[in-house]
């Protein structure tokens, strides 16, 4: 009977923890595509075929991929059914992050469309600076009096694989090429810390029941090798 027993608490701990293995990842990942539901009251204009202005209306912006320094951010319609532009975009670090949606634009002359600048998740240090096709980035650089990043392929029609390796670049009003991390900061500064006061990088809580999954063994196998000297 004692076996029994020791065998259920066994297995029961063993499922706990797979099912924390498995939704812990699951839970996180609902983040990872940053949906953020934005309404302009007037008409701005965004990475895309041309100046692609987008009317003045309710959108949303989500990532459709994160694995390196560039993530690619598409904008939908509010039913998530159309895909007005998809959009390379660069992270861009910020030093006291807010806990609202933040977008940045580029001053216009009076009576032309703002042009999206970046875009800042909640509670994030880092955010999406965006990407202008080269032809462009040239105009608004000049228009805007400062850097605008530039590539040289068309975002909005490029595979998003083709994005992951395409040129970056940034382009001075004067229409001269500069670099690209003379533009954005894609890092914090550097600070030393001791060891005490570094964050915790994840929850203790896995290895709290791996600890005690290992100790269950332990002991249904200490006990099972007693009875069996017995």
């Amino acid at each position: 009977m004692r076996k029994m027993q020791l065998f259920k608490a066994f297995a029961t701990a063993l499922c706990l923890l797979m099912v924390c293995g498995f939704a812990m990842p699951r839970a996180q990942a609902q983040l990872w595509d940053k949906k953020t539901t934005v309404t302009f009251s007037v008409p701005v204009e965004v990475p895309g075929v041309g100046a692609q202005i987008l009317p003045a209306g309710t959108y949303v912006f989500k990532l459709a991929d994160l694995r390196a320094n560039r993530h690619i951010v598409q904008i939908f319609s509010p039913d998530e059914l159309h895909v007005y532009t998809t959009i390379l975009a660069i992270n861009n670090y910020r030093l006291h992050p807010t806990d609202k949606t933040v977008m940045t634009f580029r001053e216009r002359a009076e009576g032309q469309p703002e042009a999206i600048r970046a875009w800042f998740y909640p509670g994030d240090n880092y955010g999406q600076q965006f990407v202008y096709p080269k032809a462009r980035a040239v105009e608004l650089a000049k228009q805007t009096n400062e850097p605008v990043l530039a590539t040289p392929i068309e975002p909005a029609t490029a595979p998003i694989e083709a994005l992951q390796t395409a040129p970056v670049i940034a382009i001075k009003p004067s229409g001269e090429i500069m670099e690209m991390v003379e533009v954005v900061q894609s890092e914090p500064p550097v600070e030393t810390a001791s060891a005490e006061s570094l964050p915790h990088t994840a929850s203790p809580l896995p290895v709290i029941l791996l600890a005690g999954l290992l100790a269950l063994g332990a002991g249904f196998a200490a006990r099972f090798a007693s009875r069996r000297t017995a």
